[in-house]
C-alpha cells in the first residue's frame, strides 16, 4: 500500500467511526440496551459501568466509541474502537464499561456467533483453522480493520432500512464472520463446528457442564468419555477457557444462583442448594469471592438498582 492509499484508508476509518457514533447514538438516545434484530443488540452508557456477570454466548462485540473491558478467569481482555473482542464457546464473562462520559458516552454492539453461518462461510469460503492451532483460547481481542468496520456500519444502517434489514442483514451478518475468518480468526470460530479434534471435545464438555453444573464433576469420567487422558483434558480445557473445569462449574453455579435469588426470590441457602453447594458457608464464601459482596446484600443492591 502506497502513501496515498494509506492516507485514503485512514480518512475511510476516520469517517466510518464518525458515521458509526452518530447512528447509534441516534438508536439509543439515553442509557440502556436494546435489541434491534434477534441476535443484535446495541449498548449505551454515560459513565463508567459494571462489573457485570454472565454466561454470554459466543459473540463478536464491537465498540465505536469508549473503552470496554472482559474477565474471564484471572484473564483480562481490554478492548476499544481499534479493537473487537470475539468468544466463540458460552462462557461465563464478567464486563465492565471502564471509559465513558455524558459528553463521550459508550456505544458498542455485540452480535451473535451462529454456528451454521460460520460452518457455511468457512466452507464457502475455504478458509479452515490450522491443525497447528489446537486449543485455542476461546476468547480473544484483535484489531479491527476498516473492510470489518465497514461491514458493521453497514449492518447498523439497517435500523434506518427496516424493509431491506431481512434481505441484508443476514448477508452482512456473512461478510462479518468471513472478515473474522479471513482475520486469522478460524480455529478459534471452529470451536462453533460439530468437527472433531480437542476443540470440539472441549465444546462438548463445556456442553456437559452448562447441562450439568449442578452435578459432582468427576473429570476422570468426562475426560473418558471425549477420549482424553485426565491430564491432556485439564490442559486444553483451560487452553480454551482460561480456567480450570471445576472453576469454570464454580462460576455457572454461583452465575444460575444469583438468578434464581434474583428471578425467583429464593433464599441464599436454597439457591446454593439448587445449584450444587450443600455447605451454605461454602457458597456464601465463593459467591462474595465473585461477586464482591455477601448473597444477601449483593442482591439487595441489584434490587435497587433496579428500581432506580
Amino acid at each position: 500500500m502506497n502513501h496515498r492509499e494509506a492516507k485514503r484508508e485512514v480518512q475511510r476509518l476516520q469517517i466510518n467511526r464518525e458515521e458509526l457514533i452518530e447512528r447509534i447514538a441516534r438508536a439509543l438516545p439515553e442509557d440502556g440496551s436494546s435489541d434491534p434484530f434477534p441476535g443484535f443488540r446495541l449498548a449505551r452508557s454515560s459513565g463508567p459501568m459494571g462489573p457485570l456477570h454472565s454466561v454470554y454466548q459466543p459473540a463478536f462485540c464491537f465498540v465505536a466509541q469508549g473503552r470496554k473491558q472482559a474477565l474471564l478467569g484471572e484473564e483480562l481482555f481490554r478492548y476499544d474502537p481499534g479493537h473487537y473482542l470475539i468468544f466463540t464457546v458460552g462462557l461465563p464473562i464478567t464486563f465492565e464499561v471502564v471509559e465513558a462520559s455524558k459528553e463521550r458516552p459508550y456505544l458498542g454492539l455485540r452480535l451473535d456467533l451462529d454456528s451454521s453461518v460460520v460452518a457455511s462461510v468457512m466452507m464457502e469460503s475455504g478458509i479452515e483453522a490450522k491443525k497447528s492451532d489446537a486449543s485455542v483460547k476461546a476468547i480473544d481481542v484483535s484489531p479491527s480493520d476498516a473492510n470489518l468496520l465497514d461491514a458493521v456500519l453497514r449492518l447498523v444502517r439497517l435500523l434506518d432500512a427496516p424493509a431491506e434489514r431481512r434481505i441484508l442483514a443476514p448477508l452482512i451478518t456473512r461478510e462479518i464472520v468471513f472478515r473474522l475468518l479471513a482475520g486469522g480468526q478460524g480455529a478459534r470460530l471452529s470451536h462453533l463446528l460439530a468437527s472433531g479434534g480437542d476443540n470440539r471435545r472441549i465444546s462438548r464438555a463445556i456442553g456437559h457442564l452448562h447441562e450439568n453444573f449442578d452435578r459432582s464433576l468427576r473429570i476422570d469420567d468426562l475426560a473418558h468419555e471425549l477420549g482424553m487422558s485426565v491430564s491432556g483434558f485439564h490442559h486444553h480445557f483451560k487452553s480454551v477457557t482460561a480456567m480450570s473445569p471445576l472453576q469454570f462449574q464454580k462460576q455457572l453455579r454461583l452465575q444460575e444462583a444469583r438468578r434464581l435469588m434474583l428471578g425467583e426470590d429464593l433464599d441464599a441457602a436454597s439457591a446454593g442448594y439448587r445449584v450444587g453447594y450443600e455447605d451454605p458457608s461454602y457458597f456464601s464464601r465463593d459467591y462474595k469471592k465473585l461477586f464482591g459482596a455477601p448473597p444477601q446484600r449483593d442482591i439487595a443492591r441489584l434490587r435497587s438498582n433496579l428500581e432506580l
